[in-house]
């Protein structure tokens, strides 16, 4: 099982927190509760706030900005917070942290609960890809032949029409799915643009190869295009396109 080093367990204050970052330069926030080390994503999921500079009191986490809150355990929101963390699994080996992250299509929102072979064989096809800061994606008026699910890092999200573009209000988290496009039929082009704000790595899938593999299996195929229309509902509600 791949891990990676994130820091030394004495580097964190005992039922404190710190900002960390990878030799991959993904950055993250680990917290230290009673005997365990938690790993989660650095930056607030509502904006582009530092969480190590919020409140913490070894149980609560709270982003400074807006009280957003999560429970350090689990990272589920807690109050205010509309969206949970993202998380890390945490191996305490000799005095040092690592993280091990599972695969990303696993913890995908749309393919949750589909057939187990399924998902395997979408697995199977998805290629690992790494991107540079400032990377675009792509956007608006690209040709759509893949969809993307993000496994570390941020993407800014920008959904619009013609020359009208309107910001998501929202980061995406690991295991989201963007490019949701090349599973929609009569849909060339595309309607958003995507861009990496930090280092950032991502499955890349071809649209036409997971329908493929969903007319095999039309239980999954049910499941994931319900699921498919929510996620289209909640990105275009968010972003207030009409």
């Amino acid at each position: 099982m791949t891990r990676t080093f994130v820091c030394h367990a004495a580097d964190v204050p005992a039922n404190g927190m710190k900002q960390c970052e990878t030799k991959g330069g993904l950055r993250l926030l680990v917290a230290h509760s009673g005997e365990q080390y938690y790993a989660y994503q650095a930056i607030c999921p509502h904006q582009d706030v530092p969480l190590c500079e919020g409140l913490y009191d070894g149980s609560v986490l709270t982003c400074h900005q807006h009280l957003w809150q999560w429970d350090i355990k689990t990272g589920a929101a807690l109050g205010l917070a509309e969206a949970p963390l993202e998380y890390f699994e945490v191996k305490l080996e000799d005095g040092a942290i690592y993280i091990v992250p599972p695969n990303a299509l696993k913890m995908a929102e749309l393919f949750a609960g589909i057939n187990g072979q399924t998902l395997e064989g979408i697995i199977a096809i998805a290629r690992r890809e790494e991107y540079d800061e400032g990377t675009t994606l792509y956007r608006v008026g690209d040709p759509v032949e893949d969809l993307y699910v993000l496994e570390s890092g941020r993407v800014n999200f920008v959904i619009g029409r013609e020359d009208r573009t309107t910001p998501a209000g929202f980061m995406l988290r690991k295991g989201e799915v963007f490019g949701w496009a090349a599973l929609l039929d009569n849909q060339p082009q595309r309607i958003a643009a995507a861009t990496c704000l930090e280092k950032s790595s991502l499955l890349r899938v071809n649209g036409r190869e997971v329908l493929k593999l969903l007319e095999a299996d039309p239980a999954s195929a049910f499941a994931v295009m319900r699921r498919l229309a929510a996620l289209v509902t909640r990105y275009l509600a968010a972003s207030g396109a009409k």
